[in-house]
């Protein structure tokens, strides 16, 4: 058996990310290591307060020789859309962190709805990926 350890997210600036993840979203740095041996590359990872066998990078875009224009562009194009995959969260209660998160800034999309698998609520990062603020309950 096996477990997720790791996850990434494109993000436009990883500053501009660390900010909204730790201060916004209340996650905690795992790590922040730039390697000058890999050209100044960052590994940059964040994870929920209390979860530490889980992280979330804060993949900055390559920009070429590792991608090429087309594919930078591409991706950008896709995170301006909401295009790119769903983080979600999970909490006991989607109002009442609803109210937190929007009274530290997180701009929800859409507020928390009674849906058939439970209370949930989106919003975006400022690189526009997708968030999924959900309250589970049990399907009938």
């Amino acid at each position: 058996m096996y477990r997720i350890g790791t996850t990434q997210v494109w993000v436009h600036d990883q500053d501009e990310a660390l900010e909204f993840y730790t201060e916004k979203l209340g996650m905690e740095v795992r790590s922040d290591v730039t390697m000058a041996e890999m050209g100044g590359f960052r590994w940059l990872t964040v994870g929920p307060v209390g979860q530490d066998d889980m992280a979330i990078v804060l993949m900055a875009i390559p920009e070429p020789p590792m991608f090429d224009p087309e594919m930078v562009q591409q991706i950008k194009t896709l995170l301006a859309k909401g295009g790119t995959s769903t983080v979600f969260l999970v909490t006991d209660d989607c109002q009442a962190a609803y109210e937190d998160l929007a009274s530290r800034g997180v701009d929800f999309q859409e507020k928390p709805e009674a849906r058939p698998y439970g209370i949930d609520a989106g919003f975006r990062d400022p690189s526009g990926n997708n968030f999924r603020l959900t309250q589970v309950t049990e399907i009938a």
